[in-house]
């Protein structure tokens, strides 16, 4: 257990050393991931392999372009305003304060601003665009990566079976892996997308300053699980109670709230079924573990990295009581439910 304790703190040492190299490898595998289904369309249509990858790349391209673009002047416009947001800020803050000593609440400033900088939280905002944008340097690499990957991705079957000997086999565990994150990652990205597009009509309705960049935002926190949508609603929430006052601050709160609930607790389960076959416990646990090694993206890509590390877990017979303890409880019942029915298996 020790060696195997070491060599898990080697490899996770590794990982965070190399992640520079690392990163844009995963997300290009993600983006293959998520271009499946169209690739696999365009070609049933009879539309050439070369031609399909082509398209796609070009559809890739227009996308970053179009987000760099909203990222850059936006980021620009709210970097601009920020010092002005944090300054209004404080003195709503002061104001809050004094209202509590009215009443006979003693808080004194410096006790409020340690537990609860404004400052702070409208800079989370700023560093997590920045850092989209120096994602988005990367771009050409991981296009590249990308066209590769979808280059080779036929013809990998081919060789788990030439690995395995047989060159009938199955290879249930990768096509299991496949169907899994293609499926969470082709349906997240679409709620997501909603969710981004939702908020950002519902804060342009409002009147909230930079309501693309805020819905865009929204989009990328979306993949972050369990905490994600809160994330990306506390900038939003204090530009509106700086630029528009409480009531259309409480107006943002509440929109946040309804597309969140609508989306994240009634559509997606919906949609996805039984769902990404992990507890909840784990995907919390699993967006602190990979956030550490990875950083913004380990988070974004937290759940499907968790479900490889489940599948592959899965396949071997040592290890697949560890599989079980990452899953859910409704995939414990059903093992019991087979242990009870077949004793003997």
């Amino acid at each position: 257990m020790l060696l195997k304790a070491a060599a898990f703190v080697v490899i996770v040492a590794g990982i965070m050393s190399a992640k520079s190299l690392i990163i844009p490898f995963l997300l290009a595998a993600f983006l293959a991931v998520i271009c499946g289904p169209p690739l696999y369309w365009l070609r049933t249509r009879g539309v050439p392999p070369l031609l399909t990858i082509i398209l796609l790349v070009l559809v890739l391209i227009a996308v970053e372009m179009i987000v760099a673009r909203l990222i850059g002047s936006s980021l620009a416009d709210f970097s601009r305003n920020l010092p002005l947001y944090q300054s209004r800020l404080k003195e709503i803050l002061a104001g809050g304060i004094f209202w509590l000593q009215e009443r006979g609440i003693e808080v004194t400033d410096d006790v409020l601003v340690s537990q609860f900088d404004p400052g702070k939280i409208m800079g989370l905002a700023a560093n997590t665009l920045n850092r989209m944008g120096a994602l988005l340097t990367n771009a050409f690499m991981i296009i590249v990566t990308l066209v590769f990957i979808l280059l080779e991705a036929a013809g990998f079957p081919d060789k788990l079976r030439a690995i395995a000997g047989d060159r009938n086999a199955s290879l249930e565990d990768y096509a299991a892996m496949t169907r899994g994150i293609n499926r969470y990652l082709v349906i997240k990205t679409a709620t997501s997308m909603v969710t981004g597009i939702l908020v950002a009509v519902a804060l342009r309705f409002i009147g909230v300053d930079f309501a693309g960049m805020w819905g865009l935002v929204a989009f990328i926190f979306n993949f972050v699980p369990t905490i994600g949508s809160i994330l990306a609603a506390i900038p939003a929430v204090l530009v509106a109670l700086v630029q528009l006052g409480p009531g259309p601050a409480l107006t943002t709160v509440i929109c946040y709230l309804i597309i969140n609930l609508v989306i994240s607790n009634i559509l997606e389960p919906r949609i996805m079924g039984t769902g990404v076959g992990l507890s909840p416990l784990v995907i919390f646990i699993s967006m602190a573990f990979w956030g550490w090694i990875l950083g913004p993206v380990g988070m974004l890509l937290s759940v499907p990295l968790t479900m490889i590390v489940k599948i592959g877990l899965q396949s071997d017979e040592k290890t697949r009581w560890f599989a079980l303890l990452l899953g859910s409880n409704r995939e414990a019942k059903a093992v019991l439910h087979r242990q009870r029915t077949n004793p003997g298996n």
